[in-house]
This record gives structure tokens, sequence and C-alpha cells, in this order.
């Protein structure tokens, strides 16, 4: 392989697989502040994009009137009123607030997924699915740690 080559393979790959924690985001707060304010399962899910156990968490069952947050910076990311019962064992929704998230391609089981992540602090929530209910035919798959709910 010549430089050229090489050169070009390495800016092809940096470009489909961008580092996390690039982005500028609105909430920024540093390793150790992260640390401070969440469990480690908190953590490994939200800052290293890690997964919750299948029907570990209390909101896959909660179907109250209310909003859900991000845990990491308050914003209101989802409401009760999108929220439905996947029987995956994680919290689901077929939609967002407006503007609430981003999303990136995750290729971490070696196929192509749709990650979300809150769009003021980055934390990871957990994947976009296209085996949804209508309007949207989307399933918003998420780890409830990263969630914060507020009954209406």
């Amino acid at each position: 392989m010549n430089r050229r080559t090489f050169f070009l393979a390495t800016s092809a790959a940096a470009v489909a697989f961008p580092v996390r924690g690039k982005t500028a985001f609105e909430v920024t707060r540093t390793d150790a502040e992260w640390r401070a304010m969440l469990t480690d399962a908190q953590y490994r899910v939200m800052r290293q994009e890690g997964t919750e156990r299948a029907f570990s968490s209390p909101l896959d069952k909660e179907y109250r009137d209310g909003e859900y947050h991000c845990r990491g910076c308050d914003l209101h990311i989802y409401s009760s009123k999108t929220k439905y019962d996947s029987r995956t064992g994680w919290p689901s929704f077929y939609d967002s607030e407006p503007g609430a998230i981003g999303t990136k391609t995750d290729f971490k089981l070696v196929y192509p997924r749709t990650e979300c992540h809150c769009r003021r602090c980055g934390s990871h929530l957990g994947h976009i699915f296209n085996d949804g209910p209508q309007p949207t035919g989307k399933r918003h798959c998420l780890n409830g740690v990263s969630l914060v709910f507020k009954p209406a």
C-alpha cells in the first residue's frame, strides 16, 4: 500500500466512523463531572454507549401521562403520548419531541443501526428501528437509565 492509498483509506474511515466527543454540545461536562453525577450503569450507557439489560428498567412499564427527560441535562425528549409496549424489554416510543434528539450510524454489531442521543448533551439514549407502529413506523428503543420520567 502506498501513501496515497493509505491516506485515502484512513480519510474515508474517519468520515464513515466519526469519533464521539468531537461534536460540540450545548451542555458539556468533564469526564469527572459525568462520573460524579451518574451511577456506574448510567455512565456506561449514557457516556460509553452501553445497553442496559432488557426488562431491567421500571420505565418499560410506565404508562402514566407525563414527559421523559434526558438524565444528563433535563431536556424534554419524549412524551408519554408516543410511548407504547414494544414487548422488547426497553421503553419504546414511536417519535421524539421535535429537535430533541440527534442520530448517527452505529456499526457496533457489524450491520448499521441508527443510534440516538440527546441533542443538547450528547448522552446515548438507544437506537431507532423501522419496526414501530404508525404514524411513523419507527421504534425508538431506549435505555431507561438515560431517562427521567416526570408525571403530568
